[in-house]
């Protein structure tokens, strides 16, 4: 099992805690870290000191560093012989709280987890953010800048006046589909409903008013005489 990740505490032995009695502490039935098949019980069982572990073979416990009353570091170690010893694992009591120490393959597993986790994590948010359209490509839409959009006021674009030749211009190709697509409908005021062309009475056009032959000689002599002057005056005789 993965003790890693649990703590043990008799809050009862924290005011005795010491030297001499933190591997009593640490040898409680209670406490998940401790193995009860090592030397340690078997010197307690037959009331022998400490000192005969180092002429044992097998897994013990033994103090490693002490800071009292805060501090206390406990190992668990394989003798083989008197001089011979590999560690097997670290367990620190702080504040009469025991964990058991994490070994080095322990650290860098956890530390490459959290950073591809993170990794990961950031990824998946970009790619939330990111949008794609065949005739715009790729763009990034973020939910900031949308309320940023929203919470702006939005610039009225300033129209600019057409010019002379884009009336023309417009005009020419009006009048271009006009007379190739020539209306079928249309609408003499605004609010009717639209009439075919074909049913548009088209008003007579008016004949020219006969003119009577006395009216055209009065009209020559008043054109000849406006043309020739006013008559002469004659000097009356006294």
């Amino acid at each position: 099992d993965n003790l890693l990740g649990i703590s043990w505490v008799d809050s009862s032995w924290i005011p005795i805690l010491n030297n001499g009695s933190v591997l009593d502490y640490f040898s409680e039935r209670s406490n998940p870290f401790y193995d009860r098949t090592c030397n340690n019980e078997v010197v307690k069982m037959q009331r022998m000191t400490l000192d005969h572990l180092n002429q044992m073979v097998g897994v013990e416990y033994i103090l490693l560093h002490a800071q009292e009353p805060i501090l206390f570091i406990i190992r668990k170690q394989q003798r083989q012989s008197p001089t011979q010893v590999i560690p097997l694992a670290d367990y620190y009591i702080i504040a009469g709280v025991i964990y058991q120490a994490p070994d080095l393959g322990s650290v860098i597993n956890s530390r490459v987890l959290t950073a591809v986790h993170g990794i990961q994590s950031a990824f998946e948010e970009a790619m939330s953010y990111c949008r794609y359209h065949p005739s715009k490509g790729y763009w990034w839409h973020f939910k900031d800048q949308e309320e940023r959009e929203k919470t702006k006021p939005k610039a009225k674009k300033k129209e600019e006046p057409s010019s002379i030749f884009q009336r023309q211009r417009v005009d020419a190709l009006l009048l271009d589909l006009r007379q190739k697509f020539p209306p079928r409908f249309v609408q003499q005021k605004p609010g009717e409903k639209p009439i075919p062309v074909d049913q548009i009475k088209k008003e007579p056009e008016p004949a020219p008013e006969a003119v009577k032959p006395e009216e055209k000689e009065t009209v020559k002599n008043a054109q000849s005489a406006g043309a020739k002057g006013p008559p002469e005056k004659r000097m009356r005789l006294q």
